[in-house]
């Protein structure tokens, strides 16, 4: 790795991973070259951007910290909140450059994905995407199936929460990293896609391979839970009540981060859309 990008990933690194998230370079050419030119990144093809992921850690590290501080705001998804928070603290951990953050969920006017989150994950070496393509003779006709990025430590269980890009800073000579393919065989793939496509409600799809560490149990639930209901199940007030602080008898137990010891949304390459139409969480 050049000295410059690794200057720059431990920078990152320091901000982000003692709150449970990782950190991954690429270049966006290697983006760009994996989609038509609607979904490209407008920017020289060397330059620099780091893929943002998010393990089982950062709920107890990130959000619920976050929530207890004065930071919420009603109205707006919470996880999303704490994402573009620390996202944010990466520009302020570099203030000489340049910085452009693109969360995973931003849409432009026409709701075209400002970024596809899985193909980003995929040029990074964080997660391997697999998509219907990567089934030999496919069993399944007509059928729409989506793709699903696995990851090797944490299989399903992490979600990808968007890129840091770096106008003006270009690496030409940063080596490619290819993810790891750690759901090799056709029946396998075949077993993961269908998990994630028909079953994706029983979590079983994110254990495709034996992972380091799953999503705890309170974490499941608030992931289970719809949307519209997730700040009542935090104990937070709603937004026609009171200011946004959280409750005495918050449920959730509090976690001190630790310094590092150093999902995903489903869109396919080509398609904005995000399926299935609805999920037990990130």
């Amino acid at each position: 790795m050049e000295p410059k990008v690794a200057e720059l990933k431990q920078k990152i690194e320091d901000t982000l991973c003692p709150f449970g998230f990782e950190v991954y370079p690429f270049q966006v050419a290697w983006y760009n070259e994996l989609l038509p030119p609607a979904f490209h990144l407008l920017l020289p093809g060397p330059t620099l951007a780091f893929l943002v992921l998010s393990t089982p850690a950062m709920f107890d590290q990130a959000l619920k910290p976050f929530l207890q501080s004065c930071h919420l705001r009603m109205l707006t998804d919470p996880v999303d909140q704490c994402v573009a928070y620390h996202l944010g603290r990466v520009r302020e951990s570099l203030p000489e450059l340049q910085i452009e953050v693109i969360a995973d969920y931003e849409v432009h006017p026409n709701r075209r994905p400002k970024i596809l989150a899985q193909t980003a994950a995929h040029v990074a070496g964080a997660a391997y995407y697999y998509q219907r393509q990567d089934v030999e003779a496919d069993p399944w006709g007509n059928q729409h199936i989506s793709g699903v990025c696995i990851h090797p430590r944490f299989g399903g269980w992490f979600a990808i929460r968007g890129v840091v890009l770096l106008p003006g800073i270009e690496v030409p000579d940063l080596p490619p990293r290819k993810p790891h393919d750690c759901v090799p065989t056709r029946a396998a793939r075949i077993a993961l896609l269908e998990g994630f496509n028909f079953h994706w409600r029983d979590w079983t799809y994110r254990d495709a391979v034996t992972p380091q560490e799953r999503y705890s149990e309170e974490q499941k639930a608030y992931f289970s839970t719809p949307p519209a209901q997730r700040l009542a199940l935090l104990g937070l007030v709603q937004p026609s009540e009171k200011p946004s602080s959280p409750s005495p008898d918050f449920p959730f137990t509090t976690h001190t981060p630790k310094k590092p010891g150093n999902p995903s949304r489903a869109r396919s390459w080509l398609s904005p859309r995000v399926s299935p139409p609805a999920s037990p969480g990130p």
